[in-house]
C-alpha cells in the first residue's frame, strides 16, 4: 500500500532554489495586490466573471469536452439548462465552481467533501458513477500516432477510498501545525490526487477544482480573478511532461515532486502576473481601446484570435474588439490569417 507522509516528501524539495524563488516572486504578488479585495470591487467584478468562464471552458476542454463560445457564456452568465452531454458536465463544472467561490471557507477537505464535489460535477448527466470512487481498474495513456501506451497505472479500486482518507487527514494535520508553506503542500497533495485517479472519469476536472478550493482556503485568491485552468490549458504539454517526470518511481515513494511543485508554482506566478497587468489597464481609463490592441499585438510575435484579445481586455466588449479589428485590418496594420471561426489576426512589420 502506498505511504502517504507529506511532510517527508515537502522536506525533500523545500530547499530547491528554483521553488524558493517562485515562492517569494508568489508572495511578493500577493502582498502587492492584498489591499485590492477591499479597494477595487468594480475591476475584480469584472475579471471574476471572466474568469468563471475562462475556467468553466478551459477545464472542460482539456478533457474534450466542448460547446460553442455563445453557449458557454449563455450555461454560465445565464444559468441555462444544458442541450446535450457536453453541456451538462459543463453546467456541472459552472455549479461546483460556483460553490467553491463561495462557500470555500466552509468545505472542508475530506473523502465526504471531494465525494460530494464529484457527484454535484455530474448532476446534470445521470451518470451513475457521480459521487462513487472507482470500481474498476483505470490508466493513465499515452497517445502517440494513435497508439495508446499506458504510462501510469494508479491505485486499485480497493486501495482508493483508505488511500483519499489518508491523504485529506495527513495535509490537514499539516496545515494545523503550520509547518509547511502551503504553495509547496497544495501542489504535493494534488500529484498525490492525480496518482490516485479515484474516480472512473472526472478526475483532471476535480484536480483543478480542488487546486482552487486549497488556494482560497489558504487566501491565494488569485484563480478567481485570472483563470488557472486557462493558464494549465495554454501549457499543457508543460503540464504532462511535469506529472509524468514527477509520477515515476510514486508507487514505492520514491518520486521526485519537485518537476510538478515547480510547475504549479509557475502558474500560480503566472496568474498574480496576468492579474497585476490586467488590473493596470483597467484603472488606466487614459489608455484607447485602439491602443492597448496595438500594444497586444506588437508584443507577441504569434498570430492572435479574438479570443485571446478578449481575454486580455476583459472590459471591452466583442463588438469594440471586432471594430478594432477591422480598423487596424483597414489600416493595413494587422493582417488577416485564415477565415471563419479560426480566423487569426497577425501584425503586419512592414
Amino acid at each position: 500500500m502506498r505511504k502517504f507522509d507529506l511532510l517527508k516528501e515537502y522536506n525533500k524539495i523545500i530547499g530547491n532554489s528554483n521553488i524558493i524563488s517562485l515562492i517569494n516572486k508568489i508572495h511578493e504578488y500577493k502582498g502587492k495586490q492584498s489591499y485590492l479585495l477591499d479597494s477595487k470591487k468594480s475591476t475584480l467584478d469584472t475579471l471574476l466573471n471572466i474568469a468563471k468562464v475562462q475556467s468553466t471552458s478551459s477545464s472542460n476542454r482539456i478533457e474534450g469536452i466542448f460547446t460553442t463560445d455563445k453557449r458557454i457564456n449563455e450555461i454560465i452568465n445565464q444559468k441555462l439548462e444544458p442541450k446535450n452531454r457536453n453541456e451538462e458536465e459543463i453546467a456541472g463544472y459552472r455549479d461546483v465552481l460556483s460553490l467553491i467561490h463561495e462557500n470555500y471557507n466552509y468545505v472542508d477537505i475530506n473523502s465526504n467533501t471531494i465525494l460530494q464535489l464529484h457527484r454535484d460535477l455530474y448532476k446534470y448527466t445521470g451518470y451513475s458513477y457521480g459521487g462513487k470512487f472507482k470500481n474498476v481498474q483505470n490508466y493513465i495513456e499515452e497517445n502517440n500516432n494513435g497508439e495508446k501506451k499506458i504510462r501510469f497505472t494508479p491505485l486499485s479500486p480497493i486501495e482508493t477510498p483508505i488511500a483519499i482518507e489518508e491523504l485529506c487527514k495527513n495535509y490537514n494535520e499539516l496545515v494545523i501545525t503550520e509547518n509547511c508553506d502551503l504553495l509547496v503542500l497544495i501542489p504535493i497533495f494534488i500529484l498525490d490526487f492525480v496518482s490516485i485517479h479515484p474516480f472512473n472519469d472526472g478526475n483532471g476536472r476535480m484536480s483543478r477544482l480542488l487546486t482552487l478550493l486549497l488556494l482560497y482556503k489558504n487566501n491565494y485568491y488569485v484563480g478567481k480573478y485570472i483563470s488557472i485552468e486557462k493558464i494549465i490549458e495554454d501549457t499543457k504539454d508543460s503540464y504532462y511532461d511535469a506529472l509524468q517526470k514527477s509520477s515515476v518511481n510514486w508507487h514505492n515513494n520514491k518520486n521526485d515532486y519537485s518537476y510538478f511543485v515547480e510547475y504549479y508554482l509557475g502558474i500560480i506566478l503566472s496568474a498574480y502576473k496576468d492579474l497585476d497587468a490586467k488590473i493596470s489597464i483597467l484603472e488606466n481609463k487614459k489608455i484607447t481601446s485602439y491602443d492597448r490592441i496595438i500594444n497586444i499585438f506588437k508584443d507577441n510575435i504569434i498570430p492572435l484570435n479574438k479570443s485571446f484579445l478578449i481575454s486580455k481586455c476583459p472590459d471591452l466588449s466583442e463588438t469594440t474588439i471586432e471594430r478594432t479589428l477591422n480598423k487596424l485590418l483597414k489600416e493595413q496594420k494587422i493582417i488577416k490569417i485564415s477565415g471563419g471561426r479560426y480566423t487569426k489576426y497577425k501584425w503586419d512589420n512592414k
